[in-house]
């Protein structure tokens, strides 16, 4: 693995302290509350301290934004009760008749939302191979307001540079970037560093990273942006629960050990892959082989455990490999603990068009693997008896 950019050194203090201090309650308890109270008392009509309906504000709430925001290096952090609930605010900024620019590989789900509901609201999107920043500047019109990209991409691993996308939309007045970080959690990437308007998260992988919350967020430095979806987060009534704002708060304290291992786990898998009888190609951001490390490396402080690989054959071969796993567990999702692996053509991204789901290298063969923190030789070993059975070697 070549060099990353070097990462903040205070990024451990920041997830263990912002938004945390034990003077802002009355016990100076140093883990925060969790607050499930959906009313609070107040003075006389519209007269209250701070809080006045749990949509509307949530103490604990507001400790997981404050630490999400530090983590980003960004004035405002948003929560939602799911990433694609984010995802539905975000477009609940644009009017009926606004268009969107979004990268062509991408989540299923966000895909999905794009295509067949946002489209119902005749806000109709345009999908391009962000890679090239130079589609994303042919496919702007007038009434372009959001470009989205996601780097690393998902399924296929592709890169986009996001300071050259940020340079090409702020030139057109009016439109805001997102970028899904959802990939890489704010430990390893940091768009709005960038140029990126808006840092887009599915907290309910690698910022979470236990399997046991599902959750979004956004992270972002603009104020007018910020109280428009602070206005939707409680007009829509989008909000995640006080219970897991506490975990995603407690998950965030272990935030960057939990990458480096992910990060050192699927490098050993990666390279155990690359030179596999049974593997075609593999995508691994952090390894030379993948086009656009260079890239990689002046973005990114280092990559996580997502890896894709193809694997020799078709779905039978497929089928046959995920059925085989002993340690690995099939199943869709990401970023937790455990390791896991999935079909995205039948799976995350099966609500896409066979033939663009194809088009885009989201085929049969293509296997997605969360590398977790077990024991890198022990997932070998797993991954080697599945590949040998499926590939009969």
């Amino acid at each position: 693995m070549s060099a990353f950019r070097p990462n903040d050194p205070s990024f451990s203090t920041k997830a263990l302290h912002e938004g945390q201090e034990p003077e802002q309650w009355n016990s100076m308890a140093v883990v925060p509350h969790i607050s499930m109270s959906t009313t609070f008392k107040q003075q006389g009509p519209a007269d209250f301290k701070k809080y006045e309906y749990g949509r509307s504000g949530n103490p604990t709430r507001d400790c997981l934004e404050a630490c999400l925001a530090s983590l980003d290096g960004a004035k405002y952090a948003v929560t939602f009760s799911s990433g694609l609930a984010a995802t539905t605010s975000l477009t609940h900024l644009l009017n009926a008749g606004d268009h969107i620019v979004s990268m062509n590989d991408l989540y299923g789900g966000t895909n999905r939302y794009f295509r067949q509901v946002a489209a119902r609201m005749n806000i109709e999107t345009s999908f391009v191979d962000a890679t090239d920043p130079q589609k994303i500047k042919e496919a702007l019109r007038p009434n372009t307001k959001m470009v989205w990209v996601e780097t690393p991409s998902n399924p296929t691993l592709k890169v986009t540079d996001i300071k050259a996308v940020a340079d090409i939309v702020h030139a057109q007045p009016g439109v805001f970037l997102v970028v899904d970080n959802t990939f890489e959690s704010a430990y390893f990437q940091r768009p709005l560093e960038l140029g990126a308007d808006i840092t887009y998260y599915s907290l309910t992988k690698y910022m979470n990273g236990h399997s046991d919350v599902i959750m979004g967020s956004i992270a972002l430095n603009d104020s007018d942006l910020h109280d428009r979806i602070r206005f939707l987060q409680n007009a829509i009534g989008p909000v995640p629960s006080p219970f897991d704002c506490y975990l995603v708060n407690r998950s965030l304290k272990t935030l960057n050990i939990r990458m480096e291992e992910h990060q050192k786990n699927a490098l050993v898998v990666g390279e155990f892959l690359e030179k596999h009888p049974c593997v075609e190609s593999i995508r691994h951001p952090g390894l030379p082989s993948h086009p656009q490390h260079d890239l990689v490396k002046k973005q990114q402080y280092g990559h996580s455990g997502m890896i894709s690989f193809y694997l020799k054959g078709k779905l039978p071969e497929s089928r046959k490999f995920l059925s085989q796993l002993q340690l690995v567990t099939l199943a869709e999702s990401l970023g937790g603990y455990e390791s896991l692996a999935e079909l995205p053509y039948l799976m995350t991204h099966a609500s896409i068009a066979e033939k663009e789901r194809v088009a885009l290298g989201v085929t049969e063969n293509l296997i997605r693997v969360s590398v977790g923190l077990e024991n890198p030789e022990d997932l070998i070993k797993d991954l080697d008896q599945a590949l040998r059975f499926a590939c009969d070697v």
